[in-house]
């Protein structure tokens, strides 16, 4: 694992972990572990509760910036838990999807660091996350067809836009695994390392440093003008509505001010957690 040497002064409470451990690797940076290995990490309904009240606490608190989902074991996830849920995945998703990513909207953005098995819910959450890194280990798939249900947590219209039409109807048609170099090839994931214990997760560590060095109304804006167009707006469209809604409010804040200041007195920036 990467080291875990940062203690953030947090404004809100952490939420309790009975199934991840929470850790932060470096200022700003949140790191969020999947913790039930023995079962592959499979997600069931008070898992998944437990991950929505983590993923709005990374948006609500200032000293975060940026959060890192990984796993522990052999697997990143292997979707849901059907041995207490027959019928699929719907009773473990909240409206943010299936652990509260696959239709996470969100403000800040979440990293995935794949060590292994990603398939069905877990392939979905990924799909939806900002970035994703991967062990040449890892593998992709959305196997739902092959037990007679559907990949209903919000990959399928998205992963289109990521793979395009061909390579999306192959995922999901087929239900075969994507390998970490055939996924890095089609354009799913950011990075591929080696296998490494802890590689995976260093690598996203140094994604997310290299954000939260970054104004965090920046990063809040920019994610924004970028789901946009992710979420179907036309490319004028969706400038005129960041120009708009998220312009004012990027320059009523002190980080901006600061950005500026900083670069004029050639020094490192002092940023402040966002109040967007």
């Amino acid at each position: 694992m990467a080291p875990i040497s940062f203690k953030p002064k947090l404004e809100n409470p952490q939420p309790p972990n009975k199934y991840t451990i929470i850790s932060y690797p470096a200022k700003g940076v949140l790191l969020v572990t999947l913790n039930r290995p023995k079962d592959l990490n499979c997600i069931n309904g008070e898992f998944g509760q437990e991950l929505e009240r983590i993923w709005n606490w990374l948006d609500q608190e200032p000293a975060l910036t940026v959060g890192i989902i990984t796993g522990t074991g052999r697997a990143f996830c292997a979707g849901a838990d059907l041995k207490v849920n027959e019928s699929g995945a719907s009773k473990v998703m909240s409206n943010a999807g299936f652990g509260a990513l696959s239709r996470r909207s969100g403000r800040k953005p979440v990293i995935a660091a794949v060590n292994g098995i990603c398939f069905g819910g877990g392939c979905e959450m990924i799909i939806n996350c900002d970035l994703v890194v991967a062990a040449k280990r890892a593998t992709f798939a959305l196997p739902e067809v092959k037990v007679g249900v559907v990949a209903a947590a919000g990959a399928l219209p998205r992963i289109i836009r990521t793979v395009g039409r061909p390579r999306a109807m192959e995922m999901a048609l087929t239900g075969r695994p994507v390998l970490a170099d055939e996924a890095m090839d089609w354009g799913l994931i950011n990075k591929v390392v080696g296998d490494e214990d802890g590689e995976v997760v260093e690598a996203a560590v140094e994604y997310a440093k290299m954000i939260a060095a970054n104004s965090p109304d920046a990063v809040i804006v920019s994610r924004e003008g970028i789901k946009l167009g992710w979420e179907g707006m036309g490319a004028d469209e969706a400038t005129r509505f960041a120009l708009e809604y998220w312009q004012p409010r990027l320059q009523a804040g002190e980080n901006l001010k600061e950005g500026v200041k900083a670069f004029v007195e050639k020094r490192k920036p002092k940023w402040k957690g966002s109040k967007l």
